[in-house]
């Protein structure tokens, strides 16, 4: 009998998603609306100018564009975009049930994995930035969960994203992207699925742990 071996894939829809996640995150409009509504954390938007006036202030500095300063760019992006995603969060839903079966070294182990693989959809594209312009639709809360929707405008082209944030009491962290209805986690969450009934938890580890070192490699 023969068998198939679902093996993950980092498609071009997935790398298309994280290219417009990280454009969003950079063009989103400096000058943001009133918030719809008050947390403890302070509106979502807030939240999410600190991270981009940081992302923009990196892109923009002429010292960092230099070819001996790439590698310390590449690290100084990726932790302003760390500060405002929730990893974990982002993990757990992406993975699914399994999740709560994993002893807390192989969580830990999980996230590092799939934040390398996040990081590596969007790190490249946002260092070639081009300025596209995106336009600040609106904001709305429930309790502790939060949408900022926004349009991507690339030449004639109006692409739809939204960040969903989840208020951890002092800031809102964005657990999911959404993009023209595709939602970043979901997206994944249907590649792991599929590879964890074709095989195993340890075989999808596997694979990302591969993945994991192909992107760090030189």
């Amino acid at each position: 009998m023969v068998t198939h071996k679902k093996t993950f894939r980092d498609g071009s829809a997935v790398g298309q998603i994280g290219r417009l996640v990280m454009i969003g995150m950079v063009g989103l409009c400096l000058s943001f609306g009133p918030a719809l509504s008050q947390a403890l954390a302070g509106p979502p938007t807030d939240s999410m100018k600190g991270t981009i006036d940081e992302v923009l202030r990196i892109i923009r500095d002429k010292e960092l564009k230099q070819a001996a300063k790439a590698d310390e760019r590449r690290s100084l992006l990726e932790k302003a975009v760390a500060e405002r995603f929730d990893y974990q969060e982002m993990s757990r839903r992406a993975l699914g049930a399994p999740w709560n079966q994993l002893s807390d070294k192989e969580k830990q182990e999980f996230v590092s994995l799939f934040q390398t693989l996040l990081t590596s959809s969007y790190a490249e594209k946002v260092e070639s930035y081009s300025g596209e312009g995106v336009q600040y639709l609106n904001e709305r809360t429930e309790k502790d969960y939060a949408e900022v929707r926004t349009k991507i405008l690339s030449g004639k082209t109006e692409i739809p994203l939204d960040y969903r944030l989840i208020n951890h009491g002092t800031d809102w962290r964005v657990y999911d992207v959404v993009v023209d209805g595709v939602s970043l986690v979901n997206n994944y969450r249907g590649q792991f699925t599929k590879i964890l009934r074709a095989s195993s938890y340890p075989d999808l580890v596997d694979q990302l742990r591969k993945k994991s070192d192909k992107l760090k490699s030189p």
